[in-house]
């Protein structure tokens, strides 16, 4: 007899924050990527194009954790027009010992959410300046809101600065990041605007074709791209990657294949054997992150199974100690 523990997403809210204790738990993640014993296969992708949809699969194992993690992440894009999210998706965690599930977390989305979020604070806590009174977003959506609220944990800025294609929306983003963060937060007319004007830049897109211009750049920038997650969808020209002083992205592999990485080699800015420092190096020490304060640095995120992995367990960990879960027994061999 085993037993499976079921865990609703408004239980995992309830449990996990988007908090420091979150991002170092992620920070921890990068560092055991970079020590070279993490297995994470390629991620697994589903295409369902007559319904514009996807379903992303990640996973990781972490030697000396007790269990693992499969992902799935559909994302169906019309959805909205059913009255549906377009995104949700569960987490699977399995025993590292004997393989046998142990739980599964209905998060739909929300864990995912708050790993991606806490990766970017990562990037940040690295790689930007010390002092950025200015942060500026691309996009107006989720990620929009929670990038820039885990960016304040690590990072005292007074302004943020906010571009989307739909007005609304920017002005919609204001209004609501304002009231939560009880700074100043400005919708902006141009994207180019919110660069120029910005110590440190999240874009949080969709885009299939490049928001960011490699001459809006300036010295002390830091940018951190999280957009780009598939083969089609780009938000860097590939020539800010060739300006940027240092470029890091979460998995050189993963960024080649289908990050801001591919579209700087397909264009041919960069060679397929370019240098690039990985988030895990610096975090672990191996190598430094911004070295100075005129620096222009770049950040690709991509989205890891070992983040998955890592933000899984615990989750599971804290849910149970709170008592939250409802349990399963089930019996082998049964049919």
């Amino acid at each position: 007899m085993s037993t499976v523990t079921i865990l609703t997403e408004a239980e995992l809210r309830r449990s996990v924050g988007l908090d420091l204790e979150a991002v170092d738990v992620v920070q921890e993640a990068f560092t055991a990527l970079a020590g070279g014993r993490v297995i994470m296969p390629p991620i697994l992708r589903l295409d369902v194009p007559e319904n514009n949809g996807e379903v992303d699969v990640k996973t990781a194992y972490i030697p000396g954790l007790a269990g693992f993690a499969i992902k799935m992440s559909p994302g169906f894009f019309d959805n909205p027009k059913l009255g549906l999210p377009s995104v949700n998706g569960l987490m699977v965690v399995l025993s590292a010992t004997t393989g046998i599930v142990e739980a599964v977390l209905l998060d739909n989305g929300y864990l995912t959410d708050v790993r991606t979020a806490a990766a970017g604070a990562v990037a940040g806590c690295h790689l930007a300046k010390p002092d950025c009174p200015t942060v500026g977003v691309i996009g107006a959506g989720v990620q929009a809101r929670l990038q820039v609220e885990a960016l304040k944990l690590v990072r005292d800025f007074r302004r943020v600065l906010v571009w989307a294609r739909d007005p609304e929306k920017a002005e919609a983003y204001a209004a609501d990041m304002e009231q939560r963060l009880g700074i100043e937060v400005s919708p902006v007319a141009t994207a180019r605007q919110a660069v120029a004007e910005s110590d440190i830049v999240v874009t949080t897109t969709a885009a299939r074709s490049p928001i960011v211009e490699a001459d809006w750049l300036h010295p002390g920038l830091h940018i951190t791209a999280m957009g780009s997650d598939s083969e089609e969808k780009n938000e860097l020209h590939p020539a800010v990657l060739a300006k940027a002083s240092l470029f890091v992205c979460d998995r050189r592999t993963q960024s080649l294949r289908l990050g801001e990485l591919h579209h700087a080699v397909e264009a041919g800015v960069l060679d397929a054997d370019a240098a690039v420092t990985e988030l895990g190096d610096i975090t672990c020490g191996a190598r430094p992150g911004r070295a100075d304060n005129g620096q222009i640095t770049v950040c690709d995120l991509t989205g890891t199974g070992v983040q998955d992995t890592a933000i899984a367990l615990y989750a599971l960990r804290v849910a149970r100690a709170g008592g939250y879960g409802a349990t399963i027994d089930t019996e082998e061999g049964a049919l």
